[in-house]
């Protein structure tokens, strides 16, 4: 992989915001943004745990998916403050996604301001909150709805991996979803993974790497591929803002009714037969990748 640093800036005015990176599509950390929310210091596992701790939550384990697998299902349920408890007691790698907590305790609403200076469309009725334990990972994909995100960090450390959505085939995408077929885990420590024997195109993949600390607020534009790895047990919240041209929003409602149900089906009736014919059509589109970048 080809990496570099990504742009960090303390705070950035709303037109230069617009310019350098929400137009051109250039992720970038703001460190400052979200310390004035009464949210930075008020957040926290025991403030979480009194107001939800009773609250059933899906939880999700660090082994990537299959022909097999059902999308977006939980491999374990507890109460939001049993989980609190497990990753508090060491490395536990378990993560909730997509958790609305705002629904079970809408008062958090009032915590943090919506910055709708910096860029429109926020779905404001789905702020959402990410929760892992240290050693748990979130692999390699991109939103499925094609948003923008405002990602901010507000207990522990992640380290991130970032990708153009452009950078695809690169990655080894499985057709029709949202996720890269190698396996980024670890990344960082000079082991086996990503395998570039097994994946070669990987080696010419241009992305970002960063790691996200307390405070910190992570843009990162539309179809941006990201690989998570929770270096602390600690939660973020996402801030989810609509892309403004038609065909942006065209199509992630394709990804989420037209493709997501097509994989579904398959998956459903013939999961044997849909996973080879991605494993062929990835090794197909990555060679064509190669092909392009050596020649």
């Amino acid at each position: 992989m080809q990496l570099q640093p990504i742009d960090i800036v303390q705070n950035i005015s709303a037109s230069e915001f617009k310019s350098k990176y929400y137009q051109p599509k250039k992720p970038l950390v703001i460190k400052d943004l979200a310390k004035q929310w009464p949210a930075y210091k008020k957040w926290n596992w025991d403030y979480f745990k009194e107001i939800v701790g009773d609250k059933k939550v899906g939880l999700y384990n660090n082994i990537k998916s299959d022909a097999y697998t059902p999308i977006n299902k939980a491999d374990d349920y507890k109460t939001f403050g049993e989980y609190i408890d497990m990753i508090q007691k060491g490395p536990a790698a378990w993560r909730i996604f997509l958790f609305n907590i705002f629904d079970h305790a809408p008062q958090l609403i009032e915590d943090f301001t919506w910055p709708d200076h910096l860029m429109k469309g926020f779905v404001k009725k789905y702020p959402m909150l990410f929760t892992g334990g240290e050693s748990s990972i979130t692999h390699m994909h991109f939103d499925i709805d094609l948003s923008h995100i405002l990602h901010t960090q507000f207990v522990g450390r992640k380290r991130v991996l970032l990708f153009k959505y452009e950078e695809q085939h690169k990655l080894y995408r499985k057709p029709f979803e949202v996720l890269s077929l190698a396996d980024f885990s670890n990344y960082s420590e000079g082991n086996a993974n990503p395998d570039y024997e097994k994946f070669p195109a990987l080696k010419y993949a241009e992305g970002y790497q960063l790691i996200l600390t307390p405070g910190d607020t992570l843009f990162m534009p539309a179809g941006y591929w990201h690989h998570m790895e929770y270096i602390d047990a600690g939660f973020a919240m996402s801030l989810r803002a609509l892309q403004t041209s038609l065909s942006g929003k065209a199509k992630g409602v394709w990804n989420l009714f037209g493709m997501r149900s097509v994989d579904t089906v398959l998956k459903k009736t013939a999961p044997k037969w849909w996973y080879d014919y991605k494993i062929r059509r990835i090794d197909q589109l990555a060679d064509e990748e190669l092909k392009k970048i050596l020649n």
